[in-house]
């Protein structure tokens, strides 16, 4: 069977590519110019580079190398497409048709259109299992009674702005949110919260209640970590099972290093 991959930046997507090539699986890979890294054409043997609005290039990509089943890797960021994005006629009559624009409407706007040509996405960590963060302490370091009760506030307030599309993660001090992800991202809140209030700050970060693993899936990894160090925040709780680790092994040393704690709730 033909896999396809549509790449957005950071290392997701190189790891669905290490992945396929060790399950013996062929791959055509969509690049994006604004997002994708150019590495990428030396990782994968099919690369196809188009501009973010071009859904209809994107398709008949795919339907000229066979793909049957699609996978979405790798962040491409909300301003990106509102910003300087000038859609194709079939992105731009998605776009019409969509009754909001938040992640899951664009994303799954997207896969019907390719579900209408037989492409059918699928979950994004099919060759990637073995990232998916465990449940239980990553990190030598157990969360203090304080970063717990952080935790448990900021687990349900998480689970809300993530059941409303709105973000995966809020950054809790003393039981109070110090700040709430939007389009910026997740690094981006933990620096923002650092600004606003730095030291003993818990990270919390959450799949979606009925999270599709088709599209944004979360995702940490040493980034993650050295933002946390430099806003003073020590301690991250991720969905046990729902989020990506990536470079596990340097993230956690460094965590550790500096007395982060890490767990999967």
């Amino acid at each position: 069977m033909q896999f396809g991959l549509i790449a957005g930046n950071g290392q997701f997507p190189f790891l669905v590519v290490e992945g396929a090539r060790k399950s013996g699986a062929s791959l055509s890979v969509i690049a994006i110019k604004e997002e994708t890294d150019p590495k990428i054409d030396q990782a994968a043997e099919t690369v196809q580079w188009v501009n973010i609005g071009q859904l209809g290039k994107m398709i008949d990509f795919f339907k000229k190398h066979g793909v049957e089943k699609a996978i979405m890797a790798g962040q491409v960021k909300h301003v990106q497409i509102f910003s300087g994005a000038v859609p194709d006629m079939r992105m731009l009559k998605m776009l019409w048709n969509l009754p909001k624009r938040n992640t899951d409407s664009l994303i799954g706007g997207v896969a019907d259109e390719m579900a209408k040509e037989g492409i059918e996405l699928i979950d994004s960590t099919y060759f990637v299992k073995d990232h998916l963060a465990p449940t239980g302490k990553l990190t030598n370091r157990e969360p203090t009674d304080i970063e717990r009760e952080n935790i448990d506030y900021g687990l349900h307030v998480a689970g809300e702005i993530a059941r409303l599309d709105l973000g995966q993660t809020i950054v809790v001090r003393a039981k109070a949110c110090v700040a709430v992800e939007a389009m910026e991202g997740t690094d981006a809140t933990i620096k923002r919260a650092g600004e606003l209030a730095n030291g003993k700050l818990t990270v919390v970060k959450v799949a979606k209640p009925d999270q599709d693993m088709r599209f944004d899936v979360p995702v940490i990894g040493l980034p993650t970590v050295q933002t946390m160090i430099d806003a003073g925040a020590t301690c991250l709780s991720v969905t046990a099972g729902k989020t990506l680790v990536f470079d596990r092994e340097e993230m956690l040393a460094l965590a550790d290093k500096n007395k982060i704690s890490i767990i999967g709730s």
